[in-house]
């Protein structure tokens, strides 16, 4: 039985970028973190349904 574990990464944004998420979130009163997740995870679906996102690494980050 596997288990779905969830992952954390640590981005840097602009603080006019942070400052609009962090509004964006507490106006639909969630954490600035929940709302970043989600719209990482939008952003990786449309990716996908647009044919931008490919499961191999590119060539240039593969290990021999």
């Amino acid at each position: 039985m596997s288990t779905i574990v969830s992952k954390r990464v640590y981005v840097t944004l602009p603080d006019s970028i942070f400052e609009d998420l962090e509004w964006w979130a507490e106006s639909e009163g969630r954490p600035t973190a929940n709302l970043a997740a989600f719209l990482i995870e939008v952003a990786i679906r449309q990716a996908k349904e647009e044919g931008k996102f490919h499961k191999q690494k590119p060539q240039n980050q593969q290990t021999k």
